[in-house]
């Protein structure tokens, strides 16, 4: 449902081509937004059959025609009640790095450090990839960014931690 609500308010700010919602997501939302093109021009087929987006075709100078999306006066509802549903819903996040912190303990502990650390560096390089968005990125994004920057800050000292615990 985020991925409709996320292309459902793109379509609420100006109708665009599929290249142009793709090209947003990529440039602004990347960090925050895992999705595929295929599956955004999936989803906005859904979203027409649906009758939340129209499809028009539209031209800009030589190039080829490329098909439009505009939102519905349904689709201005469904965005309405996916965001209520979507700013009131918790869900717990997943992180698959920690099953390799399960079983650990197959590994050399020093082996096991390095290793940690890699993920620490991983890890301070994303949250200065972050803080260069923050300063390029609309304000709008503010909170979204900030939120990612929290989690990155608890990620390390979780895994300074693990490391001090390893290294014992």
């Amino acid at each position: 449902m985020d991925r409709q609500l996320l292309l459902l308010g793109l379509l609420r700010k100006q109708e665009m081509h599929g290249y142009q919602i793709n090209e947003f997501i990529d440039k602004q939302m990347a960090f925050c937004v895992d999705l595929k093109r295929s599956t955004a021009y999936y989803l906005l087929d859904k979203l027409c059959r649906d009758g939340y987006v129209t499809e028009g075709v539209g031209r800009e100078g030589n190039r080829p025609e490329r098909r439009i999306y505009r939102i519905t006066p349904a689709g201005e509802e469904r965005f309405y009640e996916l965001l209520r549903e979507n700013l009131a819903t918790y869900q717990a996040p997943m992180y698959a790095e920690d099953i390799g912190v399960i079983f650990q303990h197959h590994l050399p502990s020093q082996q096991t450090a390095d290793l940690l650390n890699e993920r620490r560096a991983a890890v301070v390089a994303h949250q200065e990839e972050l803080y260069v968005l923050r300063n390029r990125l609309p304000s709008n994004h503010t909170a979204v960014i900030d939120h990612h920057l929290l989690h990155t800050e608890a990620e390390l000292r979780w895994i300074d931690e693990l490391i001090a615990q390893v290294e014992r």
